[in-house]
């Protein structure tokens, strides 16, 4: 066995040893920074958070506690600030999202709604592939990217099972008789010559059922199965049509295996993909845009909730539609065809295979049996969440809650409307009362009676096991980070650093930023991205006297672009480790998809973004900060 050099030796070392050397090292490099000003202790409080976040020496929601510590250690603020940071209103609304999306997901109803459109939409490829980025978005937008990407990788690998299975037993069918013709063949030639009828004739070459020129020697002569005369050289032989069909045979082989890696390479790819830009669609999509609501309602506390979710559902929505469109025909050209007929196949083969893949889905939705008591409850109380969202304070006319309860001020937000419906959700029974005994027979109401009472439509054993806490950790730690960087004084003295970018042009200035942004959230977490780099863009756009949700908008949405790695973001790890994609193919058409991501949000924060939020005037509410 051969002997690594020690230099080699040396660094493998070193790297094992990697997390507790910046464990250890990395607070004492930047210990000076502690010892300075008030502004440069807050910074080295935020570069030692963002040192171990890219790293993932610990876990990002202990991470995230630091600030718990250091800011009161270090004299910037009281440890009660620090810990009120944590449970902010967008911690709150978060929460009730995600127990609504809980209780969702708990009944199955994602599931129900994703096989019903997928057996509307069609089974054929390219319309298979809108059909599962449509439903994988849709569910994106309400409930956990991952929980959306793990229940659909799944449906993925149930169809193309029947749509592979259909391909072999088609091709064992064409072998097969391939394979008796050749027998036949064989039989008739090796017929001794008193079997073979006298007439005359020369072999020759007939074309198959399936198109493959085969031999015949079907009219022979006697001279014909006669050997040559010895005083000839014998003629040169010739290609033998078994081998020639072997041949072909593996050529086809070949050619349908590829193109099974590539529809499965292109249908994973799109689950993916859309759960990622799904999220973007609404505030509790995904964590970077609830830390843009926190941050606005911190850093501009006088904003008068200009980011809503009916105002956000406003802007991103088509934002998403058109990304998702985007993100469709790159997948479809590059994995089913250069063209959209892949849309519009034709053939019997075909039509067998669309047949077998829509079987498949059919089967899972039968599974599911007729909906139950708790899933329509489930149902009528997310609608009734979204609609009171939605009319909360449109902006464009008066909501229900405009006079009626924040006439004077913000008393109720959105987050009073997700836990009250979350809160429902622990008092409503999952089983039909008895004067609705009829309900589609969820089960037998004897034995109903016999149980005792029906348990709630979500219990808190239930939510405790699925709600991601470490999220809200991690969105309180950001909270923490940018109210220290405010009472330090640290975004007032980035903001005068950032001065002379105000002889850029704002567009250009954004698209700079968002490719920033989609490059480090392919290394770091979307929420820890959007935690760091969002104070710092508040204040630079104070300084240069731009309006701040022009910046700080595209950049939030840039922090849910990873679409290059599979460890940028859990969907994509999930869809990797199916074992179909390389890290080459996620990064190929991740690179397109983050150019084409950040085209969109230009073209939306120049379009519709201007009128919607007003970002052609520097806002009253932008000029200075009030204190919390």
């Amino acid at each position: 066995m051969a002997v690594l050099p020690l230099r080699v030796r040396m660094f493998r070392a070193v790297w094992r040893l990697r997390s507790v050397l910046i464990l250890a090292f990395g607070p004492l490099v930047l210990l000076p920074l502690a010892l300075s000003t008030k502004e440069a202790a807050c910074a080295y409080v935020i570069l030692l958070m963002a040192l171990y976040w890219c790293t993932e020496v610990l876990p990002l929601a202990v991470t995230a506690l630091l600030p718990t510590i250091l800011f009161p250690v270090l004299g910037i603020m009281q440890s009660k600030d620090v810990c009120m940071q944590y449970l902010r209103d967008s911690n709150m609304l978060f929460m009730g999202g995600l127990m609504v999306a809980v209780a969702v997901e708990h009944w199955n109803l994602h599931k129900r709604i994703a096989l019903k459109v997928l057996l509307v939409v069609g089974v054929r490829p390219a319309l298979l592939m809108l059909g599962f980025m449509g439903v994988t978005a849709f569910l994106s937008m309400w409930i956990s990217n991952t929980a959306t990407a793990a229940m659909m990788v799944p449906i993925v690998h149930a169809v193309l099972e029947q749509l592979h299975r259909h391909d072999d037993a088609e091709e064992g069918r064409l072998k097969t008789r391939d394979d008796a013709s050749e027998k036949q063949s064989a039989f008739v030639v090796q017929l001794p010559e008193a079997d073979v009828p006298a007439r005359t004739g020369e072999c020759g070459e007939r074309t198959g059922d399936d198109g493959v020129p085969k031999t015949t020697c079907e009219d022979v002569t006697m001279s014909t199965l006669k050997p040559p005369p010895q005083d000839k050289p014998p003629s040169p032989p010739k290609a033998n049509s078994s081998s020639v069909v072997c041949a072909l045979e593996v050529e086809e082989a070949d050619g349908l295996d590829e193109e099974r890696k590539r529809l499965s390479k292109g249908l994973l790819l799109s689950v993916c993909y859309a759960a990622s830009i799904g999220g973007i669609a609404t505030l509790t999509g995904t964590g970077p845009n609830l830390v843009l609501l926190g941050q606005m309602s911190q850093l501009f506390p006088q904003s008068g909730g200009v980011i809503n979710s009916a105002s956000w559902f406003a802007f991103a929505f088509p934002t998403m539609m058109m990304m998702l469109t985007m993100a469709w025909i790159l997948l479809q050209q590059v994995f089913i065809g250069p063209s959209l007929r892949g849309a519009w196949p034709c053939g019997a083969g075909q039509a067998a295979k669309e047949r077998a893949a829509r079987d498949a889905i059919a089967e899972e939705h039968r599974r599911l049996g007729h909906m139950t008591y708790g899933e329509t409850s489930v149902l009528a109380l997310f609608l009734l969440m979204v609609a009171l969202w939605f009319t909360r304070e449109p902006r464009f006319v008066d909501g229900w809650a405009s006079r009626t309860f924040n006439a004077d001020a913000e008393f109720v937000t959105d987050a009073t409307v997700s836990l009250m419906v979350a809160l429902l959700l622990f008092v409503l029974p999952s089983q039909p009362p008895k004067y609705l005994r009829c309900w589609r027979h969820d089960s037998d109401p004897d034995a109903q009676v016999s149980r005792g009472p029906s348990p709630p439509l979500l219990t808190w054993k239930v939510a405790q096991a699925k709600i991601p806490w470490n999220i809200v950790l991690l969105l309180g730690g950001g909270f923490a980070l940018a109210k220290g960087s405010e009472e330090s004084g640290l975004s007032r003295w980035l903001g005068s650093q950032m001065t002379p970018l105000h002889s850029i042009p704002p567009w250009a200035i954004t698209v700079v930023l968002c490719l920033l942004t989609a490059t480090f959230t392919e290394c770091a977490s979307n929420v820890a991205t959007a935690t760091l780099l969002l104070p710092i863009l508040a204040s630079m756009s104070q300084s240069i006297s731009v309006n701040p949700l022009y910046v700080m908008i595209p950049c939030t949405l840039s922090a849910s672009f990873a679409f290059m790695l599979p460890v940028a973001t859990p969907p994509n790890a999930i869809v990797f480790s199916s074992g179909y994609l390389k890290v080459a193919d996620m990064a190929k058409t991740g690179v397109v998809m983050n150019i084409i991501g950040i085209a969109c949000i230009s073209m939306a924060i120049n379009t519709w973004g201007r009128v919607l939020f007003s970002l052609d005037s520097f806002p009253e509410w932008a000029n200075a900060t009030t204190p919390i």
